[in-house]
């Protein structure tokens, strides 16, 4: 059973706590507001109140103990960022997961030691392509960064024969034809790094190429299908 904490409240943390499943995952929310652990603690959720700041409460909560996974969900960036130094002090293994509200703070809360940064900015591009190696934190993301229980980040090889051989990027629609965003391709022949879409607009299409989409299980499968379609 892994032991996770979550520090500090809004939606996404709700979100996350209610998506994990209790009985696979030992949970805790952390926060320095009475009122916000009284809030989580109505929905269930196993809650302190402590401050951040202070190392010996944080060992006290397990951070350098028994914690396996730490989230780092305060609304500012200095919280994160300072959470992350203390955690990181304590815990040598700890994973380390922080959302970053200024794109620039990414840097920081590396340097300070988080494992993975979510920005919401950027959640479809590199950073996120990275997660898919974890499917744990993968599946999390899907849930809470997204909202939507259904929505799915996939990955879609291109067939032999498929309409889409030879097709530039800048000439794809898949949103209008399929209700499904185009996140960026992975061209087998030249390793495993994401060409996010937006940046590559003018690259060519060719079977074996990967194409990681974002949408929902029905529309996903529909794409699939038609993909098998000979231009």
């Amino acid at each position: 059973m892994k032991h996770i904490a979550v520090f500090g409240f809004s939606l996404m943390s709700l979100e996350l706590m209610q998506r994990l499943q209790q009985a696979e995952h030992s949970l805790v929310f952390i926060s320095q507001d009475c009122a916000e652990t009284a809030l989580m603690t109505a929905q269930g959720f196993t809650c302190q109140t402590l401050d951040f700041r202070n190392d010996d409460q944080l060992q006290a909560i397990g951070i350098g103990g028994h914690i396996d996974t730490l989230f780092c969900f305060f609304p500012t960036d200095s919280d994160n960022v300072f959470l992350t130094i203390s955690a990181r002090a304590l815990a040598k293994d700890l994973t380390i997961i922080s959302i970053v509200d200024d794109p620039e703070s990414a840097e920081k809360l590396l340097a300070a030691g988080a494992n993975k940064i979510i920005d919401p900015y950027e959640i479809c591009g590199r950073k996120l392509h990275e997660m898919l190696t974890r499917p744990d934190i993968s599946n999390i993301l899907d849930h809470t960064v997204f909202g939507q229980h259904d929505l799915n980040l996939v990955q879609v090889p291109i067939p032999p024969g498929s309409y889409l051989e030879n097709t530039d990027l800048s000439g794809l629609d898949l949103n209008a034809q399929y209700n499904v965003i185009l996140i960026g391709v992975v061209d087998t022949d030249q390793g495993e790094e994401l060409h996010f879409a937006l940046d590559d607009t003018s690259r060519r299409l060719t079977a074996g190429d990967i194409l990681v989409v974002l949408g929902v299980t029905a529309d996903i499968e529909a794409f699939k299908a038609g993909l098998s379609v000979a231009g």
